[in-house]
């Protein structure tokens, strides 16, 4: 088997793991809060659970990405992450204490780590043209897994028997199902996955960093690192990699770097540029104001439209089916124009519907048909926004961070990512009543961040490009 086919082999099983974690999210959280108040638990548990799996997952994803960038490989990685989430779902299934399913839903975050080192792979596999629409196929199929996950719970909520000592019911039955899927899911990436070499951005070729360092050690003199100048941490590639060598610009470690990919790093010149900046303040909104609107729009529905389970279950999929459109699309656009523009249109849209939401849903007139109607522009505009600006600042925040420590920058970024999670829904939850306090400030974050990208446009474009057009300016 060739690199090509081990590489789609592998891209494919990447696809199944974000599948999966879409899967565990729809089959657990329609049924927690009831599993909750059977086990005699405070309203405030619901609010810990949910948080847990976002807090592990926040603080170990960092952890995972330093791991997989010293080590340089993410199966081993994938295989050890997934056993926490085999045994914090089988603790959900035993859930003899609150205290017990607390903890299952923290152990199992910590698998959810694992994705820093994952998206630092894709980084490192992929070519910069490709990788938009590489990121949008696999935050696709996460979208998926939780527009399938409620099909699930059709026959998990029919389950009514022992299974030796421990009962198995509509609430029990989540944790065990997604116990099984994560066991066969550490077969498919034992058969499945290879830490394929990194290719280069010219032409596909495959390319073994390792061995090209070691041959430009001889060449190439040391530098010390006080010399360095900032823009040598972006991400770049091979070829960049000779062209810098060439003109003395980048300095060039050898095979210590290989060993050591953090030796001369600085996480202030590579977190507190201004692009990174940019792009990290875009993930925590991005995702503040998306946690806050899927914890606001369950109340709404149900004080203006008196929804109940089905009518929401019937929106939920709706809106996955978007979203899942919305990437497809944005795989297909990210191919035909630069991902700053994806990213200043995403932004623009999320403005947009932040600012019907103010005038057509805080205060809703015109009857029953109308505010309806007002309801699904608001949310169809909503949800069309995230995947032009979850792509975007995704793809942008691989091109401009350093690629050999892309694992642990990605961590930052899911950290910060992780950190939205948990703020969104409790700004949200104390505010349902009051929607023209949280859309205000969620309007006024979306159009800090809209500046922001306006003020940063030249700035939000990979190396490459710079040096190309730089190039150019000067042959012409």
């Amino acid at each position: 088997m060739d690199n090509h086919q081990k590489r789609n082999l592998t891209f494919l099983t990447i696809g199944l793991i974000f599948m999966l974690s879409g899967i565990e999210y729809a089959v657990i959280l329609p049924t927690i809060w009831r599993y909750l108040q059977i086990l005699e638990a405070p309203p405030y548990f619901l609010g810990l659970g949910l948080s847990a799996f976002s807090l592990s997952g926040l603080l170990t994803g960092p952890l995972f990405g330093f791991w997989s960038d010293r080590c340089k490989t993410t199966k081993s990685i994938i295989l050890f992450s997934n056993l926490f989430e085999i045994a914090g779902n089988f603790m959900y299934f035993i859930g003899y204490s609150k205290w017990l399913l607390l903890w299952s839903r923290l152990v199992a975050g910590v698998g959810a780590g694992a994705g820093s080192s994952i998206f630092g792979f894709l980084t490192q596999s992929t070519r910069p043209e490709e990788r938009a629409s590489i990121f949008a196929a696999i935050m696709a199929c996460r979208q998926a897994g939780l527009l399938v996950g409620p099909a699930f719970n059709l026959f998990l909520r029919l389950c009514d028997f022992k299974l030796g000592p421990f009962v198995v019911n509509k609430y029990t039955s989540p944790g065990i199902f997604m116990c099984l899927l994560w066991m066969l899911l550490q077969c498919v990436v034992l058969a499945m996955y290879w830490d394929v070499p990194p290719i280069s951005s010219e032409g596909g070729a495959v390319m073994v960093e390792m061995k090209r360092e070691e041959d430009d050690q001889e060449e190439v003199p040391l530098m010390g690192s006080d010399e360095e100048p900032v823009h040598t941490y972006r991400a770049v590639s091979s070829n960049q990699l000779e062209i810098s060598t060439s003109s003395e610009t980048e300095p060039i470690h050898g095979s210590s770097t290989v060993s050591n990919p953090f030796r001369n790093f600085s996480a202030s010149r590579e977190f507190l540029r201004e692009e990174v900046v940019v792009l990290l303040t875009a993930q925590f909104i991005t995702l503040f104001n998306q946690t806050a609107l899927e914890t606001m729009v369950t109340p709404m529905t149900q004080r203006y439209f008196s929804f109940g389970e089905l009518g929401n279950s019937l929106m939920y999929s709706l809106c996955g089916v978007e979203v899942i459109l919305g990437f497809f699309f944005v795989r297909w656009l990210s191919r035909k124009v630069a991902d700053r523009v994806v990213l200043a249109v995403g932004l623009v849209i999320c403005c947009t519907a932040c600012i019907w939401c103010l005038i057509f849903l805080c205060n809703p007139r015109g009857g029953y048909g109308w505010e309806l109607t007002a309801f699904i522009i608001g949310v169809f505009l909503q949800l069309l926004g995230l995947p032009f600006v979850a792509v975007s600042q995704v793809s942008l925040f691989s091109k401009v961070t350093a690629e050999k420590t892309q694992g642990f920058s990605q961590g930052v970024r899911r950290s910060i990512g992780g950190l939205a999670t948990i703020l969104g829904p409790l700004w949200a939850g104390g505010l349902t009543n009051n929607l023209y306090i949280m859309l205000g400030m969620m309007l006024a974050l979306l159009i800090m961040i809209t500046v922001m990208t306006a003020l940063s446009y030249d700035h939000l474009i990979e190396p490459r490009a710079v040096q190309h057009a730089q190039s150019s300016d000067s042959g012409g």
